[in-house]
């Protein structure tokens, strides 16, 4: 009865808000009920047994009381006897005592089922409260469910995104590799086109030679029908030239008559080599069509001599040459008034020099990518500058756009010179090749593999050397086209420079020295370092001043080092003008100014005047 009237507050507990409509919700609440009330039953019964199984031998021993007590009633009092007596005295005692056990016992069961009521109220406030946290669980979890739902939605929508954008990069992908493809066709293309105009251009010089050939020799046949005869007497010579008509035999007779016998001087005819010489020289001299130099230039190569230069002290002029960082300077090797500077901004900018200020002269464009080089020809007539753009290009000061575009390289090409001889130009690229090129073919006639990147180079008549990443210096013979001697460096050479007697050379490195090279023994350098001095980048340039006296380089602290080298001692640092690193520095050629260009655009003209 216990266990059913506890199923029966259970059920009154059960949430009214079920809905009973269905059949087999209330076929499974009913299931779910009988589970209960058989699991409370079997609980309590093992609780209460050994109260029933008491309160059972209690019935038992009162029946057996009663049934005692009916039999003495029913004997008669005659019949009792002293030992009727005392039994039944006896049994009394008996049972009075087993009455007072018995009701001992119904004391202790009644603490103990006290005891279970508490036990029971207990469990029954823990099991609402577990009913409680059961709830607030169902709860969170119905929460928790939702917030799934809501983020399964969300992952799907993102999924859907990324599909979405995985099939768009595929497309792009795909048009990029078409463009590439494209691309390299449309280089194939013009390297294709660029051969067919070397090869035209060829064939129109073959055929120019073959005309002039053919002149020369036309006139070396008439030239050679023409006699000199020398006159000692007059000290003059007499030509005589064939008429358009023949000479009767008459007058040849009388010629032959006044003519001597014998000659003094053997007749200078047109076959002589000094008149061959001279004829040539004469053709030689004519200009050629599409030529960019003329023979007039290649022979004029002005010599410029700087007796003693000075050691900069101050900054006479600061600006901002440039819309964004500088990488190159050179002054012109024939002035010491004209600079030019080229940038990230993908020009080359002309400045002159008047009362030791920088004033803007002219704008060299033309290059597609930003400007890694600059130098002048030795008439400081022309501008060769190489381009992150993949090409070197070549200018004259008076035109703003190219005369030349020299292509190639496959990457981006780190130095361009010009050779002694002005016809011809050398290139270095990251593309791990040095090119020598002819400037009146515009075309490649040499190519040296190197392994390792071509940071910069310098050239001699006959020799080409060149600094590279893989820590060394190599020397190449041109007319071998051969490496003939490699130069071990500290570390990445980042720039090269030519001593004014070309036999020694300056290497700038990774590792913050500056190193001079004797050419003829490679083992004896001197070393030029500084405290605070740090090669700022894998460009920075160092130069010698014009007389070959002192070495000059920027640092990555914005200042300029000046060393004697002489004696290896630093001559000078000149700091707090420029905010960032300093890229390149250049020398004019009459040792007078010195100027540096940094990252951040700026210049700076330096000099003691």
């Amino acid at each position: 009865m216990a266990a059913i009237s506890v199923g029966a507050r259970d059920w009154s507990k059960v949430p009214k808000n079920i809905n009973f409509s269905s059949k087999k919700t209330a076929e499974l609440w009913k299931r779910h009920i009988i589970r209960q009330l058989k699991h409370r039953d079997k609980s309590q019964h093992a609780m209460f047994q050994d109260v029933i199984r008491l309160y059972t031998s209690l019935l038992e021993k009162t029946t057996i009381t009663k049934g005692i007590l009916g039999c003495a009633v029913r004997l008669p009092l005659a019949e009792w006897t002293s030992d009727s007596m005392s039994s039944l005295l006896s049994q009394s005692k008996e049972l009075q005592k087993t009455t007072g056990e018995l009701a001992f016992s119904v004391v202790e069961l009644q603490h103990q089922m006290k005891t279970q009521d508490c036990v029971l109220e207990e469990q029954h406030a823990r099991m609402t409260q577990v009913q409680r946290m059961l709830a607030g669980a169902k709860a969170e979890q119905q929460n928790l469910q939702a917030r799934v739902a809501q983020v399964q939605e969300g992952n799907l929508a993102l999924k859907r995104d990324y599909d979405c954008l995985l099939a768009r990069h595929h497309v792009m992908e795909q048009t990029f590799r078409g463009e590439k493809d494209r691309g390299c066709e449309l280089l194939e293309e013009l390297i294709h086109q660029k051969e067919q105009a070397a090869v035209r251009m060829n064939s129109r010089n073959e055929r120019r030679s073959r005309v002039r050939e053919a002149n020369l020799q036309r006139e070396l046949q008439t030239a050679a029908r023409v006699n000199v005869n020398i006159d000692i007497s007059l000290g003059c010579s007499s030509v005589s030239a064939p008429s358009s008509r023949p000479a009767s035999p008459k007058s040849e007779t009388q010629d032959k008559a006044e003519r001597p016998h014998t000659r003094l001087f053997r007749s200078a005819s047109a076959t002589s080599p000094r008149i061959l010489s001279s004829i040539k020289e004469l053709f030689e001299r004519k200009r050629r069509g599409t030529s960019v130099s003329s023979v007039e230039e290649d022979l004029y190569c002005p010599v410029r001599i700087c007796v003693s230069s000075r050691v900069p002290a101050r900054a006479l002029h600061i600006l901002d040459a440039h819309e964004l960082g500088i990488n190159a300077v050179k002054f012109s090797s024939s002035s010491s008034d004209l600079l030019a500077t080229g940038g990230t901004d993908r020009v080359i900018k002309l400045w002159d020099i008047k009362a030791g200020m920088l004033h803007y002269r002219w704008t060299l464009d033309g290059s597609t990518e930003g400007i890694t080089s600059i130098d002048f020809d030795p008439t400081g007539m022309r501008i060769l500058a190489g381009s992150y753009d993949k090409s070197a290009l070549l200018w004259r000061l008076d035109d703003s756009v190219p005369k030349l575009t020299l292509t190639g390289h496959s990457r981006k090409v780190t130095a361009a010179r010009f050779k002694c001889s002005l016809r011809q130009v050398v290139t270095g690229s990251a593309d791990r090749t040095v090119k020598l090129w002819d400037l009146h073919r515009a075309a490649c006639i040499q190519t040296m593999e190197v392994m390792s990147y071509c940071s910069d180079l310098v050239c001699s008549e006959n020799c080409i050397i060149s600094g590279h990443y893989d820590s060394k210096i190599r020397l190449w013979d041109v007319r071998a086209n051969s490496c003939s001697e490699e130069l071990p460096a500290q570390g990445k050479v980042t720039s090269l420079d030519m001593y004014p007697d070309l036999r020694q050379i300056l290497s700038c490195c990774r590792d913050d020295c500056l190193q001079l090279i004797d050419l003829r023994r490679s083992n004896n350098r001197i070393c030029f370092r500084a405290d605070g001095f740090k090669c700022g980048s894998d460009s920075t340039k160092a130069v010698f001043s014009p007389d070959g006296g002192y070495v000059a380089a920027g640092s990555a602290d914005g200042a300029v080092y000046v060393w004697n080298v002489a004696n290896g001692n630093l001559e000078a640092r000149l700091p707090e003008k420029h905010s960032s690193s300093i890229s390149a520095v250049a020398w004019s050629v009459s040792g007078d100014y010195l100027i540096s260009v940094d990252k951040s655009r700026r210049a700076v003209l330096w000099s003691d005047i």
